[in-house]
């Protein structure tokens, strides 16, 4: 299929459909899969330290994406415009709740996700070369009363990651298929790397079947569902970045089509690898292992490997950050691109290249952000907080699905939910769920996600009241 344009004809610049169906797939599982997968089953053994129990939240949280994904990929095909969950907000809520998710999304939310995983591959990176360190009284400078912020902190680990972010952003501003391409190199790549990984854990003859028993009980964390909505948290940051794709569905061919199947295609594969590295976690390593490790899958290397795992599993953790930080680097400049064009933010973020046909400005603009949180170590406590906040717009989104089949009442939709309206309404009651949860058990760092949320607020009655000046 010929490119097509995203727009009506027009004599300025305007992004292009270049990205096809095994392009849009891989979008979807690089997103997903980061360092989540070999970071965070300790957390979700802790909370839930039965075996059963752990893979039944790995599968539920997975099936609870899906059903995200799919609802979605119903919006999507609808409004397949770039900037995502942006855009549908503003069709189904309006210019406020659309404003507070596209502010969540850059102050933080999706900003700060790029930095935690840029730091993430830079981490490993360091496994085979030393990184640069300042004196210790240096390091433990902070900025003065701006919070605890020490920008000269593991000073190395933050020049890589930063030399990251601003890499795939220049391959990104230089045009989408450029940007996939090595989206869809990686994400093969780390596919290759863990199917390798479970591979090994299975064959090489250092598990035992034991480790799966008992397959059933209570946490010895406390009661049941509580335990479950902590290890929740864990999983569903693994989970997240599956959006990312309607973010860019401005850019993607045939997207009545190609979004939905490529959120549940891609979706439906990292449920599959997700569980299955959890299974060759648990076959090597018995689930107090687990639950006390700090790097679970350099663990279990190390102990089918010893001596070479710590640097096997490095090797596959780089591939995979470097991906996913392409993926959200490609897909989150399109959020605020969309904002701009509705004068909603800066103005000249809504500028396309007139040659690469990428949202240029919104791509450098990102970019020094996600940069100046990297420096500030502040992100990953930052992200914590706004996880909270994200959950409240996903079942927001979900619950989008019943308002546009109310507003725009058609009999030949391109693609419609599995379920309906069933699925919706279980990703609706289990994401609220989840939100109530959180607020309970971890009152303190949903209060400052929210609060960061507020912060919003003035910025949007600035941006709206340009926007009628101009409009008058």
């Amino acid at each position: 299929m010929a490119d097509t344009i995203v727009s009506s004809p027009s004599s300025t610049p305007q992004l292009v459909r270049r990205l096809g169906l095994p392009s849009a797939i891989m979008i979807v599982i690089g997103s997903i899969i980061g360092s989540g997968i070999f970071l965070t089953p300790q957390s979700v053994a802790a909370a839930v330290d039965v075996p059963g129990v752990m893979i039944l939240v790995w599968i539920f949280t997975g099936l609870l994406t899906l059903a995200g994904a799919l609802t979605n990929a119903e919006i999507g095909s609808e409004i397949p415009e770039a900037g995502g969950h942006y855009v549908f907000f503003r069709v189904l809520y309006g210019d406020f709740i659309a404003f507070l998710f596209g502010w969540t999304t850059f102050i933080v939310y999706q900003t700060g996700s790029i930095a935690a995983i840029a730091v993430a591959f830079s981490r490993y990176f360091s496994f085979f070369m030393p990184l640069a360190h300042l004196s210790p009284a240096l390091e433990a400078w902070k900025i003065p009363l701006v919070g605890n912020i020490h920008p000269f902190a593991d000073l190395g680990v933050k020049l890589v990651a930063v030399g990251i972010i601003v890499l795939l952003t220049t391959v990104n501003y230089y045009g989408v298929r450029f940007g996939g391409m090595i989206q869809n190199i990686f994400t093969s790549m780390k596919i290759a790397a863990i199917v390798g990984i479970v591979i090994i854990g299975f064959s090489a003859g250092t598990g035992s079947v034991s480790h799966f028993l008992p397959l059933w009980g209570i946490p010895t964390s406390g009661p049941l569902l509580p335990a479950i909505g902590i290890a929740m948290i864990a999983t569903l940051w693994s989970y997240d970045g599956w959006a990312n794709l309607t973010f860019i569905g401005g850019e993607v061919r045939n997207p009545q089509r190609n979004i939905p199947l490529a959120l549940s295609l891609g979706t439906i594969a990292v449920i599959v690898i997700y569980v299955l590295t959890n299974l060759a976690y648990l076959y090597v390593l018995p689930i107090n292992e687990i639950a006390s490790s700090r790097l679970v899958a350099a663990d279990m290397m190390e102990k089918v490997y010893p001596g070479y795992g710590g640097a096997v599993i490095s090797i596959a953790v780089m591939i995979s950050t470097f991906g996913s930080v392409n993926g959200s680097c490609m897909t989150t400049a399109r959020v605020f691109f969309a904002m701009a064009k509705d004068r909603l933010f800066f103005k000249g973020l809504a500028d396309v290249h007139p040659r690469y046909n990428t949202p240029a400005k919104s791509l450098v603009v990102q970019c020094v952000w996600a940069c100046l949180l990297t420096l500030s170590g502040t992100f990953d406590q930052l992200f914590t907080y706004v996880m909270f906040a994200g959950w409240i717009f996903y079942a927001l989104g979900a619950a989008g699905v019943f308002i546009l089949r109310r507003k725009f009442p058609r009999t030949d939709r391109p693609y419609s939910v599995p379920g309906y309206p069933w699925v919706p309404a279980l990703f609706v009651a289990v994401a609220t769920w989840f939100v109530i949860n959180t607020l309970v058990n971890q009152t303190a760092d949903s209060m400052v996600g929210l609060l960061l949320l507020v912060t919003g607020v003035p910025f949007y009655l600035y941006w709206k009241r340009t926007m009628l000046r101009s409009a008058q």
